[in-house]
């Protein structure tokens, strides 16, 4: 090996090396500050099998958004047991299911606490055990309280996880306002390995503030966004109200295939917002 080649060897190690030291941001995010937070609303969802959810926290969107809601879906949401109703064993359950309804082919439920409870700035979590298949798309998020006024997505939405089911490994934080909505949100991804999100319950949250949105899952912290990162209009210093639902299609998915099977269920644990003290 002659003396030139070495000399290339060393300043590529060195080059590699200083890069792997500079690639380290995710680590440097995980040194976060003591948070003091004080729990102001929750649901537990004890309660007996095929009971519905507790009506003075939840309310729920019913159809196919006719009203003006929703992508290109294929479901019908409703408020039967079928649908959505308490387990018996301290989860809420979110069921899809193929089947001739009301002139559509699936049907699932959308819940949501608007006009019942919202929430600005603060910790918001769950622990959720995900369905998965080509044409599902579970989620857990956020939308502005005022949309009925301002519309979307100039109310801001905060999408705190959700899963594209033919990628049941992959879940995805995100943010929609005006001028980075749809497929211009502001988002990231957060992958498991060796492992899917339809297998075990894990924790999903963010931690909000006037500056930032942290996302996590199982306390993990894999996307920040700022105040400064957003291309247009921050609008995120209102108060949200929170959904869970199962969409069946949509243009964030594609279409359920003959590999997709039914019913898919979504287990909620629990749900738990907090405010610094």
């Amino acid at each position: 090996m002659n003396t030139l080649y070495k000399k290339h060897i060393k300043i590529s190690l060195f080059i590699l090396i200083a890069i792997s030291f500079t690639n380290c941001e995710k680590e440097a995010l995980q040194s976060l500050p003591d948070r003091d937070w004080e729990l102001v609303w929750s649901d537990e969802f004890t309660g007996e099998e095929g009971t519905l959810p507790d009506p003075s926290k939840w309310s729920y969107d019913i159809g196919n958004g006719e009203n003006g809601w929703g992508n290109q879906e294929l479901q019908y949401y409703t408020n039967r047991a079928q649908n959505i109703s308490l387990d018996g064993n301290g989860n809420l359950q979110i069921t899809s299911i193929r089947e001739n309804y009301q002139g559509y082919s699936f049907t699932s439920a959308r819940i949501k606490t608007q006009d019942l409870f919202t929430q600005t700035y603060g910790k918001i979590e769950a622990r959720i055990k995900l369905p998965f298949g080509p044409g599902i798309w579970p989620a857990f998020w956020m939308l502005g309280a005022d949309i009925e006024s301002v519309g979307w997505p100039n109310c801001g939405e905060i999408d705190i996880m959700e899963l594209r089911g033919n990628q049941p490994h992959i879940i995805h934080g995100s943010l929609h306002g005006p001028g980075y909505s749809a497929g211009n949100a502001i988002t990231k991804a957060f992958g498991l390995k060796d492992s899917r999100f339809d297998m075990n319950f894990h924790q999903f949250a963010i931690e909000w503030d006037k500056d930032k949105i942290d996302f996590f899952v199982d306390n993990y912290l894999y996307n920040r966004v700022t105040r400064e990162d957003i291309p247009h209009t921050w609008v995120y210093d209102k108060p949200f109200f929170i959904i869970f639902n199962i969409a069946v299609g949509g243009n964030f998915v594609g279409f359920p295939t003959t590999d997709t099977q039914f019913p898919q269920k979504m287990l909620i644990d629990y749900i738990r917002v907090y405010k610094t003290k």
